[in-house]
């Protein structure tokens, strides 16, 4: 009896040294985005590395500050040169993002999309919001405050995968109403949204039949700024729904100028993006190109839906906290 107990605390005493060495500094992963310079990126940056400190491996995060799918596909391809452990990627335009994409699955290195898919490419899954779900939620919101009637104005990035999918859900969501879409404008991505903020003080002051009656954005920069051309024109009987939970934008529904956002959840898809390329580092597929999609005994899902909920005044002090306490 003690003989046995002696081999089951050695076991034991293996599989934690196992464990242990599982893990090396020397095993790099990347996290791939474009608008780098933007919070929502931060917070999903914030996540991809929390992970590799506990697993103790090393996390780079590269790519532009601005939109620019070009200049991701360059970083995509420097990391994919570097022969890391896998790839995390937010795939800014997916005609661009996909050759690259698929380039390094031909090399060895695997890869999984977060926030905005690429479907058509050889990534292993996409984890990330339901953006058509989300869309649908704004839209209810916003025909619920507007009770069924008026003229509103989107913001978003035209061509990027997860803003057309939430654009379409915004679309059906106000399908039979009498909600008029009266512009759709590409803020082209950048992290200031100084054109959000020019467009909406012109259409601010349209009346008649052109008034505009709410704003919705579909991009996590263009609340703010279009918030703050509601207060420049003190037009504060507009409707303005938001996109994700940065701190101006939840300082803007706690004052009134927004009055709602939706949020994701970057830091879980940075978070469980480095678990996830882990688990395919040291559990690899016999081969990394296959079409995991349409394998029944697949060990990957197609998706990992990681969230999304509404915010408003009746729960944006929550959130307030919450961001205080991650930070």
């Amino acid at each position: 009896m003690k003989r046995n107990h002696a081999v089951a605390c050695v076991g034991l005493g293996l599989a934690f040294l196992c464990g242990c060495e599982r893990h090396s500094n020397k095993e790099t992963f990347y996290l791939v985005t474009a608008n780098a310079g933007l919070p929502y990126w931060q917070t999903a940056a914030a996540g991809f590395n929390h992970a590799a400190t506990l697993y103790k491996v090393t996390a780079k995060v590269v790519g532009p500050d601005g939109y620019d799918a070009q200049a991701e596909l360059a970083a995509l391809q420097q990391a994919v040169a570097a022969k890391p452990g896998g790839i995390l990627i937010s795939v800014a335009d997916a005609a661009v993002l996909q050759p690259g994409i698929d380039a390094a699955v031909q090399a060895g290195v695997p890869v999984i999309t977060i926030d905005s898919d690429a479907a058509s490419s050889h990534r292993l899954f996409f984890i990330g919001t339901n953006n058509l779900a989300a869309g649908e939620l704004a839209g209810r919101h916003v025909a619920e405050k507007l009770r069924g009637k008026g003229n509103i104005i989107v913001f978003t990035l035209t061509g990027q995968p997860n803003t057309e999918e939430r654009l379409k859900g915004f679309k059906d969501a106000i399908e039979g109403k009498q909600i008029s879409i009266a512009d759709v404008i590409d803020v082209k991505g950048d992290p200031k949204a100084a054109l959000a903020f020019d467009r909406a003080q012109a259409l601010l002051t349209q009346t008649g039949p052109k008034r505009v009656d709410g704003f919705i954005c579909l991009d996590s920069a263009s609340g703010k700024m279009v918030s703050d051309a509601i207060k420049r024109a003190n037009a504060m009987d507009r409707l303005l729904v938001a996109w994700d939970v940065n701190q101006d934008t939840l300082d803007g529904i706690k004052s009134g100028t927004i009055e709602a956002t939706i949020a994701q959840k970057p830091y879980t898809m940075g978070y469980y993006g480095l678990k996830a390329l882990d688990e395919v580092l040291h559990s690899p597929p016999a081969h990394l190109d296959k079409d995991f999609g349409a394998d029944s005994f697949s060990p990957y899902p197609v998706f990992v839906d990681t969230g999304t909920s509404l915010v408003d005044k009746n729960n944006v002090d929550f959130y307030l906290a919450s961001a205080a306490a991650g930070k």
